[in-house]
């Protein structure tokens, strides 16, 4: 990973908030120096990560405060997504780092998502708190409704490919966690009246590999065409599966289907946030993602 430094696109104009940003950038910048060197690597980002962590918790109260300061009309969203940083992404990064023993991999995951989950706050919520930029998240769905999805994939996840999982946040929005290549497949439902959904599931490589060798019981080592279709399969059983757990009007009938790369998912999160965005740790072997438009 190349040398994280701060750009000066990221500030948003109120100095407390810029402050705290830059901080941020350089203890991750430093985490990312210290993953590379194998001799200070364990320790050493034991260390950072605490600290990064203790500091972004810190940062979060203050921009909160800050917001109520100005009557910030979007506080309530905004804080969800605070909240759902402080409550399941990061205790959920950190029991993968410890249950790992800080491996490289571990805390590529850990940076990869938190670099990623850092840029794209900045440029669009944070954006939006000095008027730059609209807000993205503009859907707050149920606790309740949230709540029944998650229970829904956590069971097909079990049912389909026998697989455990924990969440890792209820408000993924395209960061760019990933070690090494990603699997984005598409499902685009239509009615009568052309109204769409979307749906978009993100399978980690490596758990791609994981969950085909499992159901197969012999080893999957790499991808090709027979695999992404095979995963293709899968994917349209899961949402059968995820349909009779969690409502979803039956009046949307499966207009095509569609593999994307990486970086057209994240363009078609650009172009609207999802209702719900749902990612998860699946037996420390990559994380899948769920997400609906």
């Amino acid at each position: 990973m190349n040398e994280i430094q701060w750009n000066n696109r990221f500030n948003i104009g109120v100095e407390i908030i810029d402050k705290a940003h830059r901080r941020l950038f350089s203890i991750i910048g430093k985490l990312v120096l210290l993953n590379e060197d194998a001799t200070k690597q364990q320790h050493a980002c034991r260390e950072g990560i605490k600290f990064f962590k203790s500091y972004t918790l810190k940062h979060f109260v203050e921009e909160e405060a800050y917001m109520e300061s100005i009557g910030y009309s979007e506080y309530a969203m905004h804080k969800s997504l605070h909240d759902n940083m402080r409550d399941n992404t990061l205790p959920a990064l950190e029991r993968e780092l410890e249950e790992q023993n800080y491996s490289t991999e571990a805390v590529h995951h850990f940076l990869g998502l938190c670099i990623g989950w850092l840029n794209g706050h900045i440029m669009v919520e944070d954006y939006a708190i000095s008027g730059k930029t609209a807000r993205k998240w503009v859907h707050q769905a149920s606790d309740d409704e949230t709540a029944s999805l998650e229970k829904a994939i956590l069971q097909t996840l079990r049912q389909l490919y026998h697989v455990d999982a924990e969440l890792v946040s209820l408000r993924y929005g395209g960061e760019d966690f990933t070690s090494g290549n990603a699997l984005c497949y598409r499902l685009t439902y239509l009615t009568q009246n052309e109204k769409k959904l979307q749906i978009f599931f993100l399978y980690e490589e490596p758990l791609v590999l994981h969950m085909l060798s499992r159901l197969l019981g012999r080893q999957v080592l790499r991808i090709d065409k027979t695999v992404v279709h095979a995963l293709m399969a899968l994917s349209q059983k899961f949402m059968e599966c995820v349909r009779t757990h969690f409502e979803l009007p039956d009046t949307y009938r499966l207009h095509k289907e569609d593999v994307l790369t990486f970086e057209q998912l994240v363009r078609a999160f650009d172009r609207e946030y999802p209702h719900h965005s749902l990612l998860f740790n699946v037996e420390k072997k990559g994380y899948f993602g769920f997400c609906v438009i």
